[in-house]
């Protein structure tokens, strides 16, 4: 039987990160892709409640040059995620791969990543996960209106990664990867494995007078002290 690998993220179901993550591995196994049906970016492994909340909606979707049904849940990718392994997946998954996101998760930044969000649920479950991230300008992380990109080097590493995991295991103690792809990064390019810093990647950029009876939302900037960075880090 061949290993079943569940694709989700939290870009949304219309992400071509996603699909370009289960172009990637469709030739690894039977896939079960479940993710939120809309940009969910940033909101951690949160349950969130509402009146949607659980709608699962099938979404016809071109992989490789093959029509495939895949799932879009009104929810978080966390619920995108136990969704599909209560309700959708046939059996347990063998794998759950989660991105290809629009930016990087590094540092004490990835706290607040659904990416991570989302494997971090599929671990709940018994699950290896590997969160998948390309680097991309901050500005481009939010947003639903996708930036066109060039996929095919992060498709190599997803597909060399997730061959690798599911014939050797996970390292040691681990059953979670968090992989970062660099915009520079080719289909030959070393891969490094690498710790968490201790340190944020991103940081809030404090606001200027402004009137507090109206919506707001906090910008961000890449705040990185190399100078306190362990170069062993992530």
């Amino acid at each position: 039987m061949q290993p079943l690998i569940l694709i989700t993220n939290d870009d949304g179901i219309y992400s071509p990160g996603l699909w370009a993550a289960a172009a990637a591995v469709q030739h690894l196994g039977d896939l079960l892709i479940v993710a939120p049906m809309h940009q969910q970016t940033s909101m951690g492994r949160s349950f969130p409640r509402g009146e949607e909340t659980g709608i699962i909606e099938e979404v016809r979707i071109v992989i490789n040059g093959i029509e495939t049904i895949a799932y879009g849940v009104h929810g978080s990718p966390a619920q995108a995620v136990a969704y599909g392994v209560l309700e959708l997946a046939a059996r347990k998954p063998d794998l759950c791969i989660s991105g290809i996101n629009y930016g990087e998760n590094l540092g004490l930044s990835l706290t607040c990543s659904k990416t991570l969000g989302a494997a971090f649920e599929a671990d709940s479950h018994g699950i290896p996960a590997i969160a998948l991230s390309r680097q991309v300008d901050l500005c481009f992380q939010h947003s639903a209106d996708y930036k066109e990109l060039d996929w095919q080097a992060c498709k190599k590493i997803t597909s060399d990664i997730a061959t690798r995991v599911l014939a050797q295991g996970f390292p040691i103690g681990a059953s979670i990867l968090n992989v970062n792809i660099p915009a520079s990064a080719t289909s030959t390019t070393e891969i490094r494995q690498t710790k968490q810093s201790h340190l944020t990647y991103s940081a809030f950029i404090k606001s200027k007078q402004r009137d507090f009876t109206q919506g707001y939302t906090l910008e961000s900037k890449v705040d990185v002290d190399l100078n306190r960075t362990d170069k062993n880090s992530d």
